[in-house]
């Protein structure tokens, strides 16, 4: 993300908006990456990691790349994103360099909206050190008493139910809250003198410590662990890098945090803060849209007045999103479930949804309609918790049967199954996509949704829903490969089945990521009998590229542009029979938890037209004359392509979508 942030290609807006996603991710693997180091650390755990670093190590190591990384950030933004923001008018104003009208009307708009909840937190022996919250923006003050001449440490919270920009009236500027408070602290300290002032923020574990096998009640017992999180383990603190040394030393002893814990900014912490700048109306300073366009085969069957049924009866359908609309494909075709009277039941999976989902009340309005509806809600699906709390119980309310899937398992698969009566006899119709069930991330993830009613697709999702909701062992499958029993065993099965053919071998992969030790064995010993191996990796790679002796034959690159590529691809040249290609497209990456901790499915396509399509985007995403990022043999990403722009094999898929609707 950073590396788009500072493509003087991207639009300025969209700059800002890849600055405050970096930030945004790099609070995640705090939260929990990281945590988990903490947690390893606190148990003095002695063992290494495959690379032969302890605990201790990788998170020095760490903390000295997030300090770089850091120090780039903030360099971007300062040098390059405020001074270009400010040649279109808009300003980033410090308190100092306004006017007095303006600062007239802030100091009105401070005193009646902020001053009255803002708290100051003084620390000394009758105040013990503040519990400081997840995430939250502070100021650190040291306040003097003039008569006694005696300081004291105070913190004073962000208020997080205000913007981070604070409009300057009259004009395009801005002025942040931080700083506006802080040049009222005279309001919270009466009669005192402000020494210094620095911003600061702790980022804490966020991981759920949930043992599901001793949880009588899942849903009690997640909603008692959200509370729980709050107070996790404190992981890291960002501070000001004017911070006195000793307020330092009292919070890292109070926050119980090393020197290795703290990453020091210049002036600006909080960088995910700035997508409030993206979002400016600003549409010249943005990305072009591209509109989703309705699936050929769907939009003429919306003009022809026929149902998504009868499209997907007549040939299994592919969509892809978001050049494809999710709206018109997986939302109309819950929703015609929803009202048909011919449908009896609906099944689905749900990890991630919106807000406000417009498919979980299709699935309410079904449900309520008398028909049988029952959805595998995964409560732990990591900072959706809260949400998918919410839901669960309103699904219960409304008489869904909600299930919350497996002890020990995540439930990740994305699948709906959907059964109709037709002509007194039972029709299945099943979805089976990459991406999760969520509106809003559907137009800007890129994944790929698969419909069809062939009978045995039908029959595997019967019984992997009756796996999920029920009680026994995991069944076969005829189309489906699904994981932890199966799809490892099965992707490692089809690796060592493609080097069997040698030179003649190639697989293809794309994924979010690849972790698991076993898999990239395999493909290290694919590569060694002369297995071209082709990947398009968005995110943790612990596969090594083009490495003599090892990975010779195994390339790696990473698309990166406006859409977050998110689709799981697997191609094997030889298939399950040396015959024909196969493609499998489903929920799993390559990692443990994919393969290990979490219910994951893949699905054959078998329609020439389908692999076909799969065939031209895996084409777009390895032209070498798009610009990507390639894995170097020294572990490093090198930038190229025939310039150094963005999105160059998107644009094209976008184009060859628009124009090549029909399948």
């Amino acid at each position: 993300m950073l590396s788009l942030a500072i493509s003087e290609d991207v639009p300025l807006l969209e700059r800002f908006r890849f600055l405050a996603i970096s930030a945004s991710n790099l609070d995640e693997f705090y939260q929990v990456r990281v945590a988990a180091l903490h947690d390893q650390i606190a148990a003095e755990v002695g063992d290494t990691s495959p690379d032969g670093r302890s605990p201790v190590r990788q998170r020095d190591e760490i903390s000295v790349r997030v300090q770089h990384f850091s120090d780039s950030q903030e360099k971007l933004l300062a040098k390059q994103l405020f001074p270009a923001l400010a040649k279109h008018g808009v300003h980033i104003m410090r308190w100092s360099r306004l006017g007095k009208r303006a600062k007239e009307a802030l100091a009105t708009d401070f005193e009646s909206r902020i001053f009255p909840i803002l708290t100051p937190l003084a620390v000394d022996p009758s105040h013990p050190f503040p519990y400081i919250s997840n995430l939250a923006l502070n100021l650190a003050v040291i306040v003097r008493d003039p008569e006694t001449l005696e300081e004291r440490f105070a913190r004073v919270k962000v208020p997080r139910n205000f913007p981070r920009f604070i409009a300057v009236p009259d004009s395009q500027d801005f002025i942040l809250l931080d700083d506006l408070i802080e040049a009222h602290l005279d309001r919270l300290f009466p009669g005192m003198e402000i020494v210094t002032v620095s911003r600061f923020r702790v980022t804490r574990n966020a991981d759920l410590s949930l043992d599901d096998e001793d949880a009588e009640d899942l849903l009690a017992a997640v909603e008692m662990e959200l509370r729980r999180r709050r107070f996790g383990r404190a992981v890291r603190l960002e501070v000001e890098s004017n911070i006195p040394e000793a307020v330092l030393d009292t919070m890292c002893s109070e926050l119980e945090l090393q020197r290795a814990d703290v990453i020091k900014s210049g002036s600006f912490v909080e960088l995910s803060a700035l997508q409030q700048l993206a979002n400016l109306d600003m549409p010249s300073l943005r990305f072009r849209p591209w509109a989703s366009v309705t699936a050929g085969r769907l939009a003429a069957a919306q003009e022809a007045g026929r149902s998504m049924f009868d499209v997907i009866k007549s040939r299994q359908l592919l969509v892809h999103h978001p050049y494809e609309s999710f709206s018109s494909s997986t939302e109309t075709f819950v929703e015609q479930a929803a009202k048909d009277p011919k449908v009896l039941s609906i099944k689905m999976t749900l990890y991630r949804t919106s807000g406000d989902s417009a498919i979980a009340r299709h699935l309410i309005r079904a449900a309520e309609s008398g028909k049988q509806v029952a959805v595998v809600l995964e409560l732990k699906a990591r900072f959706d918790e809260a949400r998918n709390v919410s839901w669960g119980r309103e699904l219960e309310l409304a008489g869904v049967h909600v299930n919350y899937g497996l002890v020990g398992l995540k439930t990740h698969a994305k699948c709906i199954l959907v059964v109709r009566e037709e002509a007194g006899q039972i029709r299945r119709y099943v979805h089976i996509a990459t991406g999760n069930y969520n509106s809003v991330t559907a137009k800007i993830y890129e994944d790929i949704g698969f419909f069809t009613c062939e009978e045995a697709v039908g029959r595997d999702a019967t019984e992997l829903f009756n796996y999920l909701t029920g009680y026994g062992r995991e069944p076969d499958y005829q189309q489906l490969i699904v994981a932890p029993h199966q799809l490892k065993r099965e992707i490692i099965r089809l690796i060592e089945h493609e080097a069997s053919f040698g030179t003649a071998g190639r697989i293809t992969l794309k994924l979010n990521a690849i972790q698991d030790p076993q898999v990239i064995d395999a493909l290290y010993a694919a590569s060694a009998a002369g297995v071209k191996i082709d990947m398009v990796v968005r995110g943790i790679c612990c596969l090594r590229a083009g490495v003599p002796g090892l990975s010779e034959n195994i390339s790696v690159r990473s698309v990166l542009g406006r859409y977050l590529e998110h689709s799981r691809i697997y191609r094997f040249d030889h298939g399950v029979d040396g015959r024909e290609p196969l493609h499998l497209i489903g929920s799993a990456d390559l990692m443990i938890r994919n393969l290990s901790g979490r219910v994951e499915t893949l699905v054959r396509l078998t329609h020439p037209k389908h692999r076909a399509w799969l065939d031209t985007v895996l084409g777009f995403l390895q032209d070498d004359a798009n610009v990507h990022f390639r894995l170097q043999p020294d572990d490093s990403w090198l930038l190229v392509g025939q310039h150094h722009g963005v999105g160059d094999a998107q644009r094209q898929l976008h184009e060859w979508v628009v124009a090549t609707q029909s399948r």
